[in-house]
């Protein structure tokens, strides 16, 4: 059944526009420009808000998200259907992009646009399947095996897999049950990963093959792998799953040349359904193990079996490793795990100290969670340490309690990063004076690493908006609100701030 969903355009232009929308149109031009505008046709109107989007986005994002959509206007312009291959990605446009496209379209109407969000209908052939089961599939693993049926995939390799490849029972499978979908907090910060890996585990070998999740140390990676793995297993028992850290490919690599075993090797990682390999940053400055993966790779999406992947970096920014490796891990969907937010951290600490049978009040909660904000490893080291704390000393759990356990982590913290510390690192990577810091100055290389600055010391520091103002040369408050809010939300859409933004943690935190 097709799902569609009604947005009127003026609300929810107003609910998801930027804060200073009034001074910085969607398309960046100013007010006398816009009012001297012509008015677009309704037949030009997808194609103008399309041109405008690719200049208005990152390269990457609009070719994932925007330029596959496809839309049509009705003659007077006032109504515009915009279709999007699958659910996952209509959901995905309406939250993160529904707004601006709105804002987009009314503006080059010059009247209020009806914007309609739906699924791209399907039509019913009974031929096609049988003819994709015997075509080959793009690179991005799209096109026919989207829409291959699992019992029609390469019937002979099914076949050999079933008798060469190790039973998929017990430790085989390399799976910690215990990480699960159902104990991994979801927030914003790794909201879209978790759809994916959903959407991989329900059906896997179609959509997003492969998917490769990238992040920092202790954001959940290896967490969503396990989950993705112990899920398909639940619906398909007799599915071959591997979960395997890329060290351990490369010493199956080594083994298999030194005991003249690589048959066995091959018939084993070729076999799977669904190969879930963590770090592969790890296989960089490995030639012989970068050839054998792409052999596995090459093999596994043939046969229409799903390939997850995790790093620290995102593809393009992985170093040492074959180009043609490259393009194939960028070939399917390639998504982010953020640090997650304050609300986030605290439902992950109340959701774990429940796991181990203790009650974690809300207030202590939020007390660490804004003294710990890194990524959800170090949540747990604190949570670990509060509980044997207050056992140990037959106390209850309260801020107190926590301040006393966590003495040394909260001593470090307050002693490693201020702002002022802040703004030298800052200062140090884009390459300008500490001095512009606080200095009136606005070139774009200076009001940008600025306002990097101002967001990284709201989210490392306890000061407040107005304190961190006063440190960055008097500004008023709102100023560093609108640096924070800006920063935040194009982190979330250039993957080259991102990492920049990781690296820049990564170094204040020692």
């Amino acid at each position: 059944m097709n799902e569609a969903t009604l947005l009127d355009v003026p609300d929810l232009a107003v609910l998801t526009a930027p804060d200073d929308r009034a001074d910085s149109p969607v398309d960046g031009s100013s007010t006398e420009q816009r009012a001297a505008r012509p008015i677009v046709k309704p037949a030009d109107l997808w194609p103008e808000c399309l041109a405008q989007l690719q200049q208005m986005l990152p390269p990457q994002q609009y070719s994932t998200w925007i330029a596959p959509l496809q839309a049509r206007a009705t003659p007077d312009g006032a109504h515009m259907t915009v279709q999007a291959a699958n659910r996952f990605k209509l959901d995905w446009i309406r939250t993160q992009y529904a707004g601006r496209i709105a804002a987009i379209l009314e503006e080059l109407h010059g009247a209020p646009v009806t914007l309609e969000l739906t699924l791209t209908p399907r039509p019913a052939t009974a031929a096609a399947p049988e003819r994709a089961a015997t075509g080959p599939s793009d690179a991005s693993g799209r096109g026919v095996s989207e829409n291959l049926p699992r019992d029609l995939a390469s019937p002979a390799a099914e076949v050999q897999a079933a008798e060469s490849a190790p039973a998929n029972a017990g430790t085989r499978t390399r799976l910690n049950t215990a990480l699960t979908f159902d104990n991994l907090v979801e927030g914003s910060a790794n909201r879209m990963a978790r759809a994916a890996a959903l959407h991989v585990a329900g059906e896997p070998g179609r959509l997003y093959n492969p998917l490769f999740v990238y992040g920092g140390v202790g954001l959940g990676k290896t967490h969503l792998m396990h989950a993705i793995g112990n899920r398909l297993l639940q619906t398909r028992p007799t599915a071959k799953v591997l979960y395997i850290h890329a060290e351990q490919f490369v010493s199956d690599v080594v083994k298999s040349y030194q005991r003249k075993t690589f048959d066995e090797f091959k018939s084993h990682y070729h076999s799977l359904d669904l190969l879930l390999i963590d770090d592969v940053q790890f296989i960089a400055g490995k030639e012989r193990t970068q050839e054998e993966f792409y052999n596995a790779f090459e093999a596994l999406l043939a046969k229409h079996s799903h390939i997850v992947m995790t790093s620290d970096t995102y593809p393009k920014g992985l170093t040492d490793i074959h180009e043609r490796l490259i393009s194939r891990f960028d070939s399917g969907l390639t998504v982010a795990l953020e640090p997650p937010e304050m609300e986030m951290r605290v439902a992950i600490l109340i959701s774990k100290a429940a796991a181990e049978g203790a009650e974690m009040p809300e207030e202590v909660a939020f007390f660490v969670a804004k003294n710990v904000r890194s990524n959800v490893r170090e949540l747990e080291g604190a949570l670990r340490k509060i509980l044997a704390y207050s056992r140990f000393n037959q106390r209850e759990i309260s801020i107190s309690l926590a301040r006393e356990a966590l003495r040394d982590l909260l001593s470090i913290k307050n002693r490693q990063i201020s702002v002022e510390n802040i703004q030298k690192t800052v200062a140090d990577y884009y390459k300008i004076k500490t001095a512009d810091m606080y200095s009136k100055k606005r070139p774009a290389s200076i009001a940008r690493p600025r306002q990097i600055a101002m967001y990284l010391a709201k989210e490392l520091t306890q000061k407040s908006l107005p304190e961190i103002g006063e440190l960055f040369g008097g500004r008023d408050h709102t100023t560093v609100l609108h640096a924070v809010r800006k920063i935040a939300g194009e982190r979330q859409q250039q993957t080259e701030l991102n990492q920049q933004l990781h690296v820049l943690e990564q170094t204040l935190k020692g």
